[in-house]
């Protein structure tokens, strides 16, 4: 059977690239495959039965090219334990073109990574369907909330439904109690046909989805929670059902029946399951507030008029004005007007910053006091409180390394309980009470009932939700639930010096010129050269130039020496700014000036040497201040067990001096930054857990290279896309309340999976000697859910 392919082929880079792949895949029994450089695109044509579509990818990725992923968020309905989880996952998995599937039971969702031309989005919903659930897009909070208060909804009027049609039946069960318990129970609650139609329709009705389920799972070859409730309840109905008819037909003198058995299990497990999605629903409350942020209208202005408009609708390059006490509705630019502006929902700091022309305004932080005009530039998904809900929404979804346990005991689990279940009516039926068929059949339904895998399929997801969305609320965002994991066991944490320890915003302390007449023209020239860095030492030394009132020199060239300074032309001569390793490696002798640099260095500044044409002109020193949390910070790290290093590019003198300032027993100085992922690798060789914390460009491969990575929110796109956690705001006190949550998250997850594997381990046997009636089973196992997600929710009080 032949199938065309249209793959997206990254990382050609000549005509030379794709005439390789071509001939490479040619060459395969079964192929014929066209590719196109300027479309990064391969049409493949395969013969199914010599080969397989991924055979194709795998030969591209040998070759040292990609294949072209997407990545797709989905919500799935119907999934009722951890097994219906595990088999769609393993379903899609299975699937040609699905290179991951994660399947999230608690949040009812799941992510697939496919490649579009093997496989498609209608491919994967049919798959999903197949499988017996039902897949549609990833829906936004709203519309999702009003789908599952809709769901409540309707289980709440069934729930209600069936306690009504119970209650009598329950009654019954006061006739056979071994003791006069004086209560009247009318003829009729104990005729066999009535107590017959109640509990068909709950049998049924209430209970149809079971049966659905059940028959789903089994034409898959699996079985789930709706398999054990099916089985358990249909062999008290039906043996109920044929004990009545004997009975009607004089057969015997009076029947077993346990009509109530299976009427009251199914109202029990419709509660639990009730209980169940109230609590889950509570587990997504970060993403709500977070939403609850973002402003609902704007004040646009078109053709000169000022139009209110609804936040969704506003375009990138729209003019909008905001007076005082409204929201900022997106992402943009100040262009007219001064305020001051509460940026504490995203920040972190609580002190309202003062904004002008030119400056950044960010969507949902509050406008306090005066009015702006200001140009739209991110709006809807591209809006930083958009990306924050999105890192939320990924993480909760993500699945921590620990899940894979409760994956593998959950995929095993009810063909064992079934077993188990088989056996005990087997040994009751031969040993116990032979021949006694309803007393053989009740242990056997209480075991059924009682091991549902609902409780260990919820104990690490819901968890994992509620820990990134705590984290989230206190400016902590977590890229995924492995990272959640991995925090926990942190025992060192490297921290970048500028921008991260200090403020980031330096100022010149000293600008000392050896000839005094000549400090206006190095000036000139210095501030000139510094101009074209990027570096925050060199804005410092520009705002220290313009508050002179210097004019800058025309300088002819630039060059940045990483780790080292800078070096210009200017009137075709050199100039040298930096440390005395750039004045070494270009022979300028800086002797006289060895003294001065020493002392600037143990006061915690950086001191520059200044050299034109080969001499020594003089010094400019800077200082950059250390945050106020980051003193408290690092004691808080020291009291959780943390070795704490401090890591710069800054000479010796000055790391200390900084370092002793904020209580960092460990430096790490004059690292260049292509050599810190080395420093993190040596702490990691020592057999620590290492977490890089950073906010520029330069920190990016160090961050990749710790165990856990974490970008300070005020830094760079390239430093925050490279974490794996994200601090929003500049406060390093995130930092101890990260690893604190990730500690309490997965001691959270080790109590879920110690009770539900615990309730189960005890709950069978006792089950299994008949010391559990079915119902007060049915009970048991409505309640293991609901306690496993109640005691998630109690990370939300946790202090951090």
């Amino acid at each position: 059977m032949s199938k065309e392919l249209k793959l997206g082929i990254t990382g050609m880079t000549c005509a030379a690239c794709s005439s390789r792949i071509e001939k490479v895949l040619n060459k395969m029994d079964g192929v014929n495959a066209n590719v196109n450089l300027a479309l990064e695109k391969a049409n493949v044509k395969i013969d199914e039965d010599q080969v397989n579509p991924n055979d194709v990818v795998s030969r591209i990725e040998k070759l040292g090219y990609g294949v072209r992923k997407e990545k797709v968020d989905l919500d799935i309905k119907g999934m009722t334990c951890a097994a219906c989880a595990n088999r769609i996952e393993k379903g899609l998995k299975r699937m040609d073109g699905i290179t991951m599937a994660n399947v999230n039971l608690a949040a009812e969702s799941g992510t697939v990574e496919f490649e579009p031309g093997i496989v498609n989005l209608e491919d994967i919903t049919n798959k999903v369907k197949k499988l017996g659930y039902e897949a549609v897009l990833k829906q936004d909070q709203k519309e999702k909330e009003n789908a599952k208060e809709k769901e409540i909804r309707a289980k709440e009027i069934k729930l209600i439904i069936s306690i009504i049609l119970s209650l009598p039946l329950l009654y019954t069960m006061a006739a056979h109690l071994p003791f006069d318990t004086g209560l009247p129970v009318p003829g009729i609650l104990m005729n066999q046909w009535f107590q017959f139609v109640l509990a068909t329709i709950v049998q049924f009705y209430i209970g149809g989805p079971f049966y659905i389920g059940a028959f789903r799972a089994l034409s898959n070859k699996s079985a789930n929670m709706d398999v054990l409730v099916a089985l358990g309840t249909s062999a008290a109905y039906f043996y109920s059902l044929v004990e009545a008819v004997r009975y009607q037909f004089g057969a015997l003198a009076k029947p077993d029946l346990y009509f109530e058995t299976s009427a009251i299990l199914i109202t029990l497990i419709l509660l639990g399951k009730l209980f169940e999605a109230k609590a889950k629903g509570r587990t997504t409350e970060a993403i709500k507030k977070l939403l609850d942020l973002q402003a609902k209208e704007a004040t646009v202005i078109r053709d000169g008029q000022e139009i209110k408009i609804p936040v969704d609708q506003v375009q990138v390059g729209d003019q909008l004005l905001v007076k005082p006490g409204e929201k900022i509705p997106v992402d943009g630019t100040v262009i007219e007007g001064r305020s001051s502006i509460d940026e504490s929902m995203i920040t972190g700091e609580s002190l309202p910053v003062e904004k002008s022309a030119g400056d950044t305004a960010i969507g949902a932080t509050l406008n306090k006091n005066g009015t702006i005009k200001m140009k739209a530039e991110k709006v809807g998904k591209d809006t930083a409180l958009a990306g924050i809900v999105k890192i939320v929404e990924e993480a909760q979804g993500s699945k921590a390394p620990i899940q894979r346990l409760a994956d593998v005991i959950s995929g095993i689990f009810v063909p064992i309980v079934i077993g188990i279940a088989v056996l005990t009516f087997l040994l009751w039926i031969i040993f116990v009470s032979p021949g006694n068929l309803s007393q053989a059949l009740e242990p056997a339904i209480a075991v059924l009932v009682i091991a549902c895998p609902c409780a260990l399929g919820l104990a690490t997801p819901t968890s994992i939700m509620v820990g990134t969305g705590k984290g989230a609320e206190r400016g902590i965002l977590f890229k995924g639930g492995e990272y959640l994991e991995t925090t926990q066991g942190l025992n060192a944490v490297l921290l970048d010096k500028t921008g991260t320890i200090t403020k980031g915003k330096p100022e010149v302390t000293d600008f000392l010129p050896l000839n005094k007449e000549e400090s206006s023209m190095i000036l000139s020239m210095v501030s000139a050269a510094e101009k074209s860095s990027e570096h925050p030492l060199a804005q410092a030394i520009v705002d220290y130039s313009d508050e002179q009132g210097i004019e800058k020199t025309k300088i002819d060239s630039f060059e940045a020496v990483p780790g080292h300074g800078i070096q210009a032309e200017v009137n075709g001569k050199s100039l040298f700014i930096g440390t005395r390793r750039l004045m070494k490696q270009e022979n300028i002798d800086y002797a006289s000036l060895e003294d001065k640099m020493s002392q600037l260095e143990s006061e915690g500044k950086t001191a520059m040497l200044i050299a034109y044409d080969h001499e020594i002109k003089g010094i400019i020193a800077v200082a950059d201040t250390i945050k106020e949390s980051s003193a408290q910070a690092i004691k808080k790290m020291k009291e959780l067990g943390i070795d704490v290093y401090m890591i710069t590019g800054d000479n010796a003198r000055t790391a200390h001096a900084i370092a002793e300032q904020a209580g960092i027993d460990h430096v790490f100085a004059e690292v260049l930054p292509e050599d810190k992922a080395e420093k993190v690798q040596m702490l990691q060789k020592k057999g620590m857990k290492v977490a890089m914390v950073g906010d520029g460009i330069n920190d990016a491969p160090a961050l990749a290279a710790a165990d856990i990575g974490m970008a300070i929110g005020t830094g760079t796109d390239v430093a925050i896309e490279t974490a794996d956690i994200t601090l929003v705001g500049g406060d390093l006190d995130h930092i101890p309340r990260a690893i604190e949550l990730s500690r309490k998250t997965m001691g959270n997850i080790r109590q879920n999976l110690f009770w539900a594997l615990f309730y189960n381990a005890i709950g069978i046997p006792i089950a299994a000697i008949g010391l559990l009636a079915p119902w007060v089973a049915g009970a048991a196992m409505a309640f293991s859910s609901v306690s496993v997600v109640t005691n998630s929710l109690r990370l939300k009080r946790v202090k951090i």
